[in-house]
């Protein structure tokens, strides 16, 4: 079970925190969970067992709707060390690992009551895609590294196959060797958030820098026993997301770009590209590997190309052509003809005519 944040408690007491989250957390790999899953919600539950002990509440059947009520306020008013608040979407986190433990000890008869059933969520904003990068930003990002090294080799091959397949850090991290098929185009990816596989295409450039980085750099990182995966650290072991973070980073930041982002910013410019080049949704969330379209569909807001080229169309103050004749026109300049004349002296009597009768209906006169 996870251990990076210890539950408090006594682990031989099977009605404390301790033995509780333990089994809640066997019960979830059991059912098939992740382990980045299991490790997020240990801490959470982790959190608030410290949280509820500091307070005297020491076993999980102590636990009130009052109580986590006011662990619930306590997320709101909780600060950082630099003092920032926690954002709703990492209070929400923690209050819906909390339900998800209420609700299998409810299950299996270890509470009577469930303090959490009546629980109103944070409303969490709406995710949005940060910037992409445009196709130039992309390309001069790619020319950063320096090839004629083991490492720039490597890094080049990272960054187009980041920038191709719009695949996460940790799926990039956990490649191997032969999930790279050479003569199809396709990327096999076999660590996908919630363990979903896909296989997807991968654009022949990137297919060319990752044969000349296996045949020409990783050879020379590469230590027996080889553990066969696709990109090494120096010391021949298996990369890190926060390594390929790093990585990513130290490219952009090179290049000038200092939109937010490393790795997934490649992930949203692939797919901002793709959708203003025309590509289908449905397409673009069987490469980036969405559950739901939903997901998907966020993107379209980020891909403004069309809507920009609509509104530079239909807009009269968009690009440098000449205004469109402004209303009211100006009596002084000189009309279009003589419709332009017969609309000003129209407007004018409109106006005079509504003058008079405010003039009419004011009290002082």
């Amino acid at each position: 079970m996870p251990a990076a944040h210890p539950v408090p408690g006594d682990p031989a007491d099977p009605a404390g925190f301790a033995a509780l989250v333990t089994d809640f957390c066997e019960s979830l790999a059991v059912r098939g969970y992740s382990p980045a899953t299991i490790d997020r919600y240990h801490v959470s539950l982790a959190l608030f067992a410290d949280w509820a002990v500091a307070r005297g509440v020491e076993q999980p059947r102590e636990v009130t709707r009052p109580i986590v009520e006011r662990y619930q306020r306590s997320l709101f008013h909780l600060r950082r060390p630099d003092g920032r608040p926690l954002t709703f979407r990492s209070q929400t986190a923690r209050l819906v690992a909390l339900r998800a433990f209420y609700r299998w000890l409810a299950r299996t008869h270890r509470v009577l009551i469930n303090p959490t059933a009546e629980l109103d969520l944070p409303t969490v904003g709406r995710w949005q895609p940060r910037s992409a990068m445009t196709v130039v930003e992309a390309e001069d990002t790619l020319a950063q590294p320096d090839v004629d090294t083991t490492e720039g080799l490597r890094d080049r091959a990272i960054l187009e196959v980041f920038y191709s397949t719009g695949i996460r850090a940790a799926e990039l991290a956990a490649l191997r060797l032969y999930d790279l098929d050479n003569s199809r185009g396709t990327l096999a990816v076999n660590a996908g958030k919630g363990g979903r596989s896909r296989i997807i295409p991968i654009a022949e450039r990137a297919v060319g820098w990752c044969e000349k980085w296996s045949l020409d750099g990783r050879p020379q990182l590469a230590v027996p026993p080889d553990n066969d995966r696709m990109f090494l650290n120096t010391r021949g072991g298996a990369l890190t997301t926060k390594t390929l973070t790093a990585i990513a980073r130290k490219h952009l930041d090179a290049a000038g770009i200092i939109k937010p982002g490393a790795c997934h910013l490649f992930r949203h410019t692939a797919a901002t590209l793709m959708l203003e080049g025309g590509a289908d949704i449905r397409y673009i969330q069987a490469m980036l590997g969405h559950a739901e379209l939903t997901t998907t569909q966020l993107y379209t807001h980020v891909a403004i190309g069309p809507l920009k080229a609509v509104h530079e169309r239909c807009h009269p103050g968009a690009g440098n052509r000449p205004p469109r004749t402004p209303w009211p026109p100006n009596e002084a300049a000189p009309l279009g003809g003589r419709r332009d004349a017969a609309d000003f002296q129209q407007w004018k009597g409109r106006v005079d005519a509504l003058l008079a009768e405010l003039e009419h209906d004011d009290p002082e006169n």
